[in-house]
């Protein structure tokens, strides 16, 4: 992907993000006028293909109705809520990486200063104390990846030792790290993949090309017992009757696989993350018991017995 086009969807992105209303294609055509010819035809064809392409990589555009203009036309907009995580908690390290991201790329519209602010504010002048730089920052790899998804090129890259080769399908942003999701040709299947624990570059296959899954993707799981590369485990809870209906409303009602008379519960939960899924069952206290798999309960006991040993 050559790099105005990256520059002209991401500044799509943002200004489809930014608007309180539906925008036409005409005020978008106005707005974005630098990125796109003048020419209303050739206009028309290079947003249809933009707006392909950004939904390929699961960014949620809808159409909806201008208000007030008669006859009706349509217009466009990225629902926040479909589209940004929830309740990100940066701290003082994140704030800092989003600082360095905002210094290198700017968003049409949009002040880097004010949208850091509504995060939490600049951490400071001593950012680099933290020992973050530009080159450093796991988002390098971003480029060549969003390039890759939207040309349907395979990628190749060294992770947790073996050399893997993947079909990229979308980049999400959670907790600070990018995650990249795709199907590994050296597992057979597909799998997560941290950004900032890639070992060695990113080579991008621009020879070949892949099929995308005629299902769009979902986005990245923000459940932490998810973000993790081990192979899926199903995992049984029991919940006690205090904290069944946080559990049920947490989890959704299909994970619940058994009711008991005293009104606890027995949920599922598919864990890749064992350390996760053990802060997050420890944060039950007494009220939450792991029933299998045996592993699974027998980690969760390991660690238990370490703490009181120490």
């Amino acid at each position: 992907m050559s790099a105005a086009k990256l520059e002209r969807l991401l500044n799509l992105t943002a200004l489809l993000l930014a608007t309180p209303r539906p925008v036409s294609a005409e005020e978008i055509h106005e707005r974005l006028r630098e990125h796109y010819a003048e020419d209303a035809d050739a206009f028309r064809r290079a947003f249809e293909r933009d707006k392909d392409a950004l939904r390929s990589m699961g960014v949620p555009i809808v159409v909806e109705t201008v208000p007030g203009v008669v006859p009706a036309v349509d217009g466009y907009r990225i629902p926040r809520d479909r589209y940004y995580l929830r309740d990100p908690g940066l701290t003082p390290e994140e704030l800092a990486a989003l600082r360095l991201a905002a210094s290198v790329v700017r968003l049409e519209g949009l002040s880097a200063r004010d949208a850091l602010m509504k995060l939490g504010g600049f951490v400071g002048e001593g950012d680099e104390g933290l020992g973050l730089s530009v080159d450093s920052l796991p988002a390098a790899g971003v480029a060549p990846l969003f390039g890759a998804i939207t040309d349907r090129h395979p990628v190749r890259f060294r992770y947790r030792g073996r050399d893997r080769t993947v079909d990229p399908y979308r980049l999400d942003f959670a907790r600070g790290r990018w995650y990249l999701s795709g199907h590994d040709h050296t597992r057979g299947a597909d799998r997560l993949f941290r950004l900032d624990r890639l070992e060695s570059p990113i080579e991008v296959l621009a020879d070949r090309t892949f099929e995308r899954p005629p299902v769009p993707q979902p986005g990245l799981p923000l459940d932490p017992w998810l973000l993790g590369e081990g192979e899926p485990t199903e995992a049984r809870v029991l919940v006690d009757a205090a904290q069944a209906p946080w559990i049920v409303q947490h989890l959704g009602p299909d994970s619940v696989v058994e009711e008991r008379p005293d009104g606890s519960v027995v949920v599922t939960m598919t864990v890749t993350n064992v350390e996760n899924f053990r802060s997050f069952v420890l944060t039950f206290l007494d009220h939450a018991e792991v029933l299998d798999p045996p592993e699974l309960r027998d980690d969760l006991v390991a660690w238990l017995e370490r703490q009181v040993a120490a």
